[in-house]
């Protein structure tokens, strides 16, 4: 899961997400950078979240959902409550907890540990 598109400055790494190959998720389109940096434990990834986003929930990795825009109807699902999201709503979204994301959104994720897609459990709606 090398990320090919990341370059090292000094001791530091930087990525360009436009420049990262998108990957099918149940969300979207992810982008995901640091995959294989050993001095974060996770990853972060931007992700063009589309309507036919997917209920899911995964065992292990608390995500952190940044909202960098979105239209007006928004809405994530999180277990059984719909909540209305904004540009620049953050939402902590621990591990067991199933989500979805509802209408169109870019979004910045923060996974903890490093995201690992055989810990992601689709949810039949």
């Amino acid at each position: 899961m090398s990320n090919s598109q990341e370059t090292l400055v000094g001791r530091c790494r930087v990525v360009e997400f436009d420049k990262i190959e998108p990957t099918p998720c149940p969300c979207g389109l992810a982008r995901r950078a640091f995959v294989d940096a050993p001095e974060l434990p996770g990853t972060i990834h931007r992700t063009a979240i589309t309507k036919a986003a997917q209920p899911h929930f995964h065992e292990r990795l608390t995500e952190t959902y940044y909202i960098l825009e979105c239209g007006p109807a928004a809405r994530l699902r999180l277990d059984d409550e719909i909540l209305p999201v904004q540009q620049g709503s953050c939402i902590l979204i621990p591990p067991g907890v199933v989500h979805q994301a509802i209408g169109d959104m870019t979004v910045l994720i923060v996974v903890f540990p490093k995201f690992d897609p055989t810990d992601e459990t689709i949810v039949p709606e």
